[in-house]
């Protein structure tokens, strides 16, 4: 079976979430006269956001309960006094405009495109991840873009890659089938999870080199650069008309 579609993840998979959050906490708390950032303050920000970010792949928890809940569960972790709902207006209209790539990102769809339809697979409100999409110039490689807001449905739910292929399906004589593409991203409980669920072959992102590779995961790289190789060896290519 060879690859006709390519569905790549956004936050940490081809733009830097990570770093943006580490920059944004700094300036921010500095902003809102908090007390001086410190880099173990990250990584409760990501253990308390990934634990909110559950829920919502779990369909107990909407974005816009996120929004109103994050930095004051954030503070409350870190034990600092803070407005929560004041720092993520903040937090969210400086995500608006971040376009960190991450390393190999753009010789990744360079490398791809051409070779199979690309389509950007992204939990998150649609207009941000676009506008973030064209601020880092990636957009124009992209042949279609399936945003939860957008999809009305999150990954790794079903329901996400339903619709999605759905819309990627629309007027195409032969369907392209789930065993035909591949779900590459960082995550393996929304990206992972929700492409072996449907049917997709599976490109774990591994970003933390010791990070432990789940036996049902056929692919892993630790290098963006090193996907379209082993999706050649892997698959081959096949691009549809």
């Amino acid at each position: 079976m060879r690859l006709k579609a390519a569905f790549i993840d956004i936050d940490n998979t081809l733009l830097d979430f990570d770093a943006y959050v580490r920059q944004t906490m700094e300036k921010g708390f500095a902003r809102f006269g908090l007390c001086p950032y410190a880099p173990w303050m990250y990584h409760v920000f990501t253990r308390e956001n990934n634990a909110l970010w559950r829920r919502i792949e779990a369909g107990t928890l909407t974005f816009p309960e996120l929004e109103k809940i994050r930095w004051n569960t954030v503070f409350a972790a870190l034990g600092i006094q803070g407005d929560g709902p004041a720092f993520e207006a903040y937090f969210r209209k400086e995500l608006h405009e971040s376009a960190i790539p991450v390393p190999g990102a753009m010789d990744l769809l360079r490398e791809l495109r051409g070779k199979c339809i690309l389509c950007a697979a992204s939990n998150g409100p649609e207009e941000q991840q676009l506008h973030r999409l064209r601020l880092s110039g990636m957009d124009d490689f992209f042949d279609d873009f399936f945003i939860s807001q957008g999809l009305g449905a999150s990954k790794p739910s079903k329901d996400f890659y339903a619709r999605a292929f759905a819309r990627l399906n629309a007027g195409r004589r032969l369907p392209i089938l789930p065993e035909e593409t591949v779900m590459i991203g960082d995550s393996l409980t929304s990206d992972m999870a929700g492409g072996l669920g449907y049917g997709m072959a599976v490109c774990f992102f591994r970003r933390d080199s010791g990070q432990e590779v789940p036996a049902c995961i056929p692919l892993a790289a630790d290098r963006l650069t090193d996907i379209p190789p082993m999706l050649e060896n892997f698959f081959g290519f096949s691009p549809p008309a």
